[in-house]
């Protein structure tokens, strides 16, 4: 079993991440069932503020929460490969936000749309609501399809 001296309050204000979200990156493997006090308080090791930075950061990127194991597996084996893999695992995750942008930008274009309609007064009716009322303009991409993270 691990040792430490740090409690969730201050693993969680040194890494700046939310205790619940701590607690959860313990439960789905991605941060390591820390060491219990006697009275049963969680107690972290330095290194877990590091890798908690990392998971939180690689979140933030978009990883999913496979993703962020895999790249939790390569930073561990360092090494050319490692590398590598972790390029391509970043140049998905580049193609997918790309794919978010322009889901956001045609988005954009709709509501702006919309607004000047409605600013302009061209239509007798709310052209905010006619807009909604049409239905999709276009279906989202696969990658970026409701900007659902897995």
């Amino acid at each position: 079993m691990r040792s430490g001296s740090l409690q969730i309050g201050e693993l969680s204000r040194r890494a700046g991440c939310n205790i619940e979200t701590i607690r959860y990156y313990e439960r789905v493997g991605l941060l390591p069932h820390p060491a219990r006090s006697t009275a049963r308080y969680r107690l972290y090791e330095e290194a877990d503020i590091g890798r908690l930075v990392f998971v939180r950061r690689a979140r933030e990127l978009g990883f999913t929460l496979k993703q962020v194991r895999a790249l939790l597996a390569l930073a561990a084996g360092h090494g050319r490969d490692a590398c590598t893999e972790a390029r391509e695992l970043a140049a998905g995750n580049l193609a997918e936000v790309r794919a978010k942008i322009a889901d956001l930008r045609a988005l954009e274009r709709v509501l702006s749309d919309a607004v000047r309609r409605c600013d302009a007064g061209e239509y007798a009716g709310c052209p905010v609501i006619a807009t909604l009322s049409a239905g999709p303009a276009r279906r989202p991409s696969a990658p970026g399809e409701h900007f659902a993270r897995k």
